[in-house]
This record gives C-alpha cells, sequence and structure tokens, in this order.
C-alpha cells in the first residue's frame, strides 16, 4: 500500500472458497481506509445487476442512487466525477468473470492520486488480468496447523492450553479435516462451542460424523459437509430462521430490521413470556452471528448491525436444503421456471426483472399462488402476480419501478383482502402505485413498511389492525390525527409533524409501546403559535418512557430549520431506555437540558444548544458512559472554553463531531477521548476564528479528521456570488485547509485529512428564520 506507484494500482487476493480472502480484504481496508479521502465497499456475485452494485457504492460514498431503470452509464459517471479529485480505496469483493469486471472497473478514474482498488477472486487468471501483472497479486493458502490449532481453539476455550485434556484427540482430529480452511475450522469451532455440554462423547460423535463423509479427497465437498454438519447441529428454532436467508441472492446486503421483521411473520419465532416477542428475533440473529453461519454489516462508522450477508458456500448449503425440503424457491429472470411444480411452492422470491417489460414474464405460469405464504420481488420491476390469487399470503415484499419512461399503474388497492398478511412492504421509485384510501379489517398485520417515495401526494388511514407494531411511510407524510388509536405501534417512522393542527401530535403520546420514533419538521410557517405547539410535543414526549431511539430530522435537507428547543428542557428523565437522541437539525436548545445526563444507555447523540458551559461537558463526559457516537452544533458565541478532560468519560466514544465557528475554544487534555477514531469539524469559512482545537496530538486513537467547509446560510440559498465573493471564498478555504494540514501532520498518528463541501447548509435559528419568506 506504499505511495511507489502514483497513478491507480488493482491488487488481488486469490484463494479457494472459506480461505478467508474476504476477512484479510475487511482487514486491509480497516487498517488503511483512513489513509484515503474514501474507501468503499462493493460485493459482486456470479450474476451481478449493475446498476443495484453502482448504487451501493454511490450510497456509501454519501450519492443519490439511480432507478434500475436507468442507464448503467449514469450511475458509472456520478461515481467518476466523485472520485475524480480524490485519494480512493475500493474493495470488489467475490469478482467471477472479466466481463463483469470490464464494466466495474469504468467507474474508477486513473486521476494520480495514489488510489487503490483491491479484488478477492478464487480465479488467478483473472486476477491477472485485472491487475496487469503479477505484483499486485496475493494467493491465499490454507492455514498451517499452529494457525489452525490457535483459530479453532481460541474461539472455544480462549487459548489451546484451556482446552480439557480428554477433547485433545477428537479436537486433533476434526482440525484434520478442516484442513487449514478458516471458514470451516471457524463453522466447526462455533458450533462444538455452542454445544450445551463439553462431553468426550459429544466431540466423538461429531467427529466420526466426518469420518464417514470424508472418502473423496474433495476439498469443496469436504467443506460443504463440514457446513452441513453445522447446520444439523443447529437448534430447531435456528434452522428455518437459517433457510429463510435463501430468499436473497448471492452477496446481497440483507437488512437485519426486514428480517427479523419476517421471521416474525412466517411464525418462526417462538413466544417467551418472560422475553418481549420482537426481542426473540434479535437473539436469533445474534446467535447465527456467533455461530458464524452469517457476517454481520455495519454502519459507515462500523458500529452499529446494519444487517448481514452469507458466504456464498453457505448460501449454496441453503440452495440445497431449501429444494430437498421444499422450504422456499428463488428464481431468475421472466422466463425462469419454478421447479417442483407438482408439489406446493411455500414461499417464492423473485428476482433478475429489471427492465423486463411485465408481459414477458412468465414466472408464475403453473403455479398455484393460491397456497404460497410468502412473496417478494427484489431488485426492481413492473410485473406484479394477480393478488387476489393469494389466499394464505403472510409475507409480501414488492420492489415495483416504472421503466422506459412509461407510468403504468400497478393497483395494489385489493390489498384488504388478504386476510392473512403479516408483513406488507412496497417500494416504489417513481412508480405509479395504486393503494388503497383505508388500510382496513388487516387483523393479523404487524408490519407495514411504505418506506420509498410515490410519484402522489399520499394519505392513508388504518382501521382495525390490532396488531400493527411497525409503521415507516414515505418521507413527508403528514402525521394523522388518527394516529393515537395504533396503540399497539412500537416504530413510527418519516412522518410530517404537523404546523396547523395539535391533534395528531397530541396523540402521539399515547402510544406507550412505542420504542422508535422518527420524525420530520415541515418548511413553512406554522398555521397555530410556536408555543402551543412545542407544549403539545414535550407533553406528548414525557408519557413515551419505553424509547430506545427518538430523531427529528427536516423534511428539507435543503432549508433546515433550527427551532428554539427550550420547551423541552423541562422534559421529566423518562427516557431511561434511550440510545439514540437526534435534534440538532432541528432543535437547538439555549443550554445542554439536564435530562441528557440520566440518559445512561445512550449511545448517540445529536445534540444543539447555543451555549455549552463546562458543567454541561462533565456531565455527558461522566454520565453517558455509553456514548459511541456524539454530534455536537454551538451556534452561539462560546463564552467560556470546552476543555475535554482525559480522567474520566468518553472511553467508548468513537466518532466525534463539533459543529461550531469557535475552534480555538474547543481543547482536548492528555488522555482524552482514547478509543476516537473519526473527528468531523463543521466550520463557516466566512465566520470561524482561524485557528484549529488545540490537543489534537492527545488523540490517540484518531484516524480520521473530517473538515465540513460551510458558507453563510442566506448567501447559499440565494445561489447568487460575484466573482469577488468566490475569490474570497477560495481563499478561506486554502487557509482552512493549509492550518488542518499542518495540525493533521504534527499528529504521531498520521490520520488522513478530508475536506468537504456540503451542499445542505447548517439550520437557520429560529429568530432568522421567522423574518424568511415562505
Amino acid at each position: 500500500m506504499d505511495k511507489g506507484q502514483q497513478l491507480l494500482k488493482v491488487m488481488a487476493i486469490v484463494g479457494l472458497g472459506g480461505l478467508g480472502k474476504t476477512t484479510l480484504a475487511n482487514e486491509v481496508c480497516r487498517e488503511v481506509g483512513g489513509k484515503f479521502d474514501c474507501k468503499d465497499f462493493v460485493s459482486v456475485s456470479q450474476k451481478p445487476e449493475m446498476v443495484g452494485l453502482f448504487n451501493s457504492l454511490l450510497l456509501q460514498l454519501g450519492l443519490r442512487p439511480y432507478s434500475h431503470a436507468c442507464q448503467v452509464q449514469d450511475p458509472i459517471n456520478d461515481l467518476r466525477g466523485h472520485l475524480q479529485d480524490k485519494r480512493y480505496f475500493i474493495l470488489v469483493d467475490d469478482l467471477w468473470d472479466t466481463k463483469a469486471w470490464d464494466t466495474i472497473k469504468c467507474a474508477f478514474p486513473q486521476n494520480n492520486k495514489y488510489s487503490r482498488v483491491m479484488i478477492t477472486t478464487r480465479n488467478e487468471n483473472l486476477a491477472r488480468s485485472c491487475c496487469g501483472n503479477h505484483e499486485g497479486i496475493h494467493n491465499m493458502r490454507p492455514l498451517n496447523e499452529q494457525d489452525s490449532k490457535k483459530l479453532f481453539f481460541d474461539r472455544i476455550f480462549g487459548s489451546e492450553y484451556a482446552c480439557p485434556p480428554e477433547l485433545k484427540k477428537a479436537s486433533v482430529e476434526v482440525l484434520k479435516k478442516c484442513d487449514g480452511l478458516p471458514l470451516a475450522i471457524i463453522t466447526m469451532a462455533r458450533m462444538l462451542a455452542c454445544q450445551p455440554t463439553r462431553l468426550e462423547g459429544q466431540w466423538e460423535y461429531i467427529q466420526n460424523s466426518l469420518a464417514t463423509k470424508f472418502a473423496i479427497n474433495s476439498n469443496y465437498e469436504d467443506m460443504m459437509h463440514i457446513l452441513d454438519l453445522s447446520y444439523k447441529n443447529l437448534p430447531r428454532h435456528l434452522k428455518a430462521c437459517f433457510l429463510y436467508l435463501g430468499s436473497y441472492p448471492e452477496d446481497h446486503e440483507i437488512s437485519r430490521i426486514d428480517l427479523v421483521r419476517r421471521w416474525v411473520a412466517e411464525g418462526f419465532v417462538s413466544n417467551c413470556a418472560r422475553q418481549d416477542i420482537w426481542d426473540v428475533p434479535e437473539s436469533y440473529f445474534n446467535e447465527l452471528v456467533n455461530r458464524s453461519m452469517i457476517r454481520p454489516t455495519y454502519d459507515r462508522y462500523n458500529i452499529l448491525i446494519l444487517g448481514c450477508r452469507v458466504h456464498d458456500m453457505l448460501l449454496e448449503l441453503i440452495a440445497r436444503r431449501c429444494k430437498e425440503d421444499n422450504f422456499l424457491s428463488l428464481v431468475n429472470g421472466p422466463q425462469a421456471v419454478v421447479e417442483a411444480q407438482d408439489k406446493v411452492i411455500r414461499r417464492l422470491n423473485v428476482v433478475g426483472l429489471q427492465g423486463i417489460e411485465k408481459d414477458k414474464v412468465t414466472i408464475t405460469t403453473g403455479v398455484n399462488l393460491a397456497q404460497i405464504r410468502s412473496f417478494t420481488i427484489l431488485g426492481g420491476s413492473n410485473w406484479i402476480p394477480p393478488l387476489l390469487e393469494f389466499k394464505i399470503v403472510r409475507v409480501l415484499s414488492l420492489d415495483l419501478i416504472s421503466f422506459g419512461g412509461h407510468e403504468m399503474a400497478m393497483d395494489l388497492t385489493v390489498i384488504n383482502q388478504l386476510s392473512q398478511l403479516r408483513y406488507l412492504k412496497v417500494e416504489g421509485d417513481g412508480s405509479n402505485i395504486m393503494l388503497p384510501w383505508h388500510i382496513r379489517g388487516l387483523r393479523l398485520l404487524e408490519t407495514l413498511d411504505l418506506s420509498r417515495k410515490f410519484n402522489h401526494s399520499f394519505s392513508l388511514e388504518i382501521v382495525d389492525v390490532p396488531r400493527l407494531s411497525h409503521l415507516v411511510m414515505p418521507r413527508g407524510t403528514r402525521l394523522p390525527d388518527w394516529i393515537s388509536k395504533v396503540k399497539s405501534l412500537r416504530t413510527l417512522r418519516s412522518f410530517s409533524l404537523p404546523i396547523d393542527s395539535l391533534e395528531g401530535i397530541i396523540g402521539l403520546g399515547e402510544l406507550n409501546a412505542l420504542k422508535e420514533l422518527n420524525l420530520n419538521f415541515p418548511t413553512g410557517r406554522a398555521g397555530l403559535s410556536k408555543a402551543a405547539w412545542m407544549t403539545a410535543l414535550s407533553a406528548s414526549l414525557d408519557k413515551l418512557g419505553n424509547l430506545k431511539e427518538l430523531g427529528v430530522h427536516p423534511c428539507d435537507f435543503l432549508k433546515p430549520i433550527a427551532l428554539c428547543a427550550d420547551a423541552l428542557s423541562s422534559l421529566s428523565p423518562a427516557f431511561h431506555n434511550l440510545e439514540r437522541l437526534e435534534l440538532q437539525h432541528v432543535f437547538t436548545f439555549s443550554r445542554v437540558p439536564r435530562w441528557i445526563g440520566h440518559l445512561h444507555n445512550l449511545r448517540d447523540l445529536w445534540l444543539g444548544a447555543k451555549q455549552v458551559l463546562r458543567e454541561d461537558v462533565a456531565i455527558i463526559r461522566t454520565r453517558l458512559t455509553s456514548l459511541i457516537r456524539f454530534s455536537l452544533r454551538i451556534p452561539g458565541v462560546l463564552s467560556e472554553r470546552i476543555t475535554v478532560q482525559g480522567s474520566t468519560g468518553y472511553l467508548a466514544l468513537k466518532w466525534f463531531r463539533f459543529d461550531c465557528d469557535w475552534m480555538s475554544l474547543l481543547e482536548f487534555e492528555a488522555g482524552a477521548m482514547p478509543a476516537l477514531q473519526e473527528l468531523e469539524l463543521t466550520l463557516d469559512a466566512d465566520e470561524w476564528d482561524k485557528a484549529a482545537p488545540s490537543g489534537l496530538q492527545h488523540l490517540r486513537s484518531l484516524e480520521k479528521i473530517t473538515t465540513w467547509e460551510t458558507f453563510n446560510a442566506s448567501e447559499r440559498r440565494s445561489l447568487k456570488a460575484t466573482t469577488d465573493d468566490e475569490d474570497g471564498k477560495n481563499a478561506e478555504v486554502a487557509l482552512i485547509r493549509s492550518m488542518f494540514h499542518k495540525a493533521a501532520d504534527a499528529l504521531a498518528t498520521r490520520p488522513a485529512l478530508i475536506f468537504k463541501q456540503p451542499l445542505i447548509t447548517r439550520p437557520v435559528e429560529e429568530e432568522d428564520y421567522s423574518s424568511e419568506d415562505d
């Protein structure tokens, strides 16, 4: 990874499946990624859908994704434009052929900034073709005996020395069968570690089970048998959950939230009297992670688990098992034939319909839809089967889009007649999707997710749906007056707070089961007094003691507004379960509210306050010991220095954003924020105090510093600037970059230094906003 080659360099990791290519590549990315302006990861499948692949890259870079109906050159152009002036590191995982590479590489510009692309593949000839030479190729080999033992025993006992003597012989025999393949070793280790008791007889039984199947010297089949044995040893409640992962195509990133909700809807989750029904599938997910049956995927800060991926060899095992047990069918393409049509098809999942006109789709020909319990379309389609033929469907997930500029109506108004429905997700991307005005009488419905945008104003009434737990609507949908009637809700996302009525806001206070509340604040003047509006909101929030996540965001991030939030300062410390609080994009407090200090479970805090005093910093530092991410916005003039002490506090903090023009008044003492990896600083290039924070050298784990250079909000909105204005901005930007380069160069950790100019402005404070025209 040295700087010896200024041009873009392609490197490759080559090896058999199960050798740990992806693990090694991810570790390289983690180690060196902070030295690049941006890093990105994309997983390729044997049949990659290119627009979806490029959309994944765009989203990770904070760019807008494209419709699946677009030309593949469109996202390529955006990626090239974004990466052109940046030093980038891209990991392309699990590449299968040169045809895919010839398309993917078009997104990576030759920009003479020491950029690097790393691929993983099983094909050495493909690696040579990508790299152009042998220097950048690393051939992985199986682990030697000593490393195999260390990996195996560490996973089960913590070390080889802790292994009971009576288990040593069986362990050695099991390791021989694993043949140095990390995936096999880890899978066997986790299976043995999860046995209810560690008896010699159990281990010998597993050893003998392996021995009877290893007659042929085939690494691939031996590996598949190890994985199959691990599946057989899963508890009964996990087997169905594991096979359900076959609903998704190869290399698909599976959303954790969607997955656990679908498990519940399918009836895979046992109701435990001592445990919340919605906490049980989370424990199932974690157990599959612990058994190394799935690989967790994280947010951009590598903190929160967003979902999972399934190793392609495990996915092949799932496909075999699903076919044998007639568990589910995954078909690819418009004319794909659903196998075993003489049997009952329980679950049907369809991919590969992007750009296919609906009259070309023949997938369900001969399939008895009346017997299907679950139906899913992934990747976009303008075709849907006749919904009224579904008689017992529990799960319905539709990704619907229009192609070729044709706004073809897709009629979903019959949904209310699907009486067994438990999970309904409809994604739309510019499609003319027709939904009923009422969701009525679906007494088993638990999840209603309409999260994507629609091409029409959205209004929906929900009546007589007593089990509805998760409600996600298109961004900006007005919070309805009837919301108080849906008392079973645990998740409420994307509704816009009404500014001309209090009924919906007051109704929020009656949703005592809410765990997650994410709302939007609209742009526009309120039709009632702000005092009455804030009082009603405060009173409702005060009643929601079960919340784990609370966020309020602007409907329009191009026109964010910061309202005075002092009415919320009087909230009682009822949110003792709160783990995430994000208010800074809409609300600004005069002072940090005292109740913040009682949120001992808080991991993620986004806060805006006009004044932050030493005692406020002390409260956050000493009481919020679980804090991992912290964003602090201070629009006012600081009256005293903010000193981050190093003796105690912030021990878990990995990411800190400081949004203030008084950088010179931020100071880090020795030992401050010992785990901090990323520091983000937001300042107004016209207003900042021409200084960097002091004590940066004390941030001993720092890997990256990002500065966000904003400009005067009203000027940004007017979009008018003279040549002199532009010259002045360029001079200010040059000064910022010069100063922070000097500060970063002096640090022992050598953090990556990244400069960004966001498309959105800082929030306009309430007194400024009130004087603007609508």
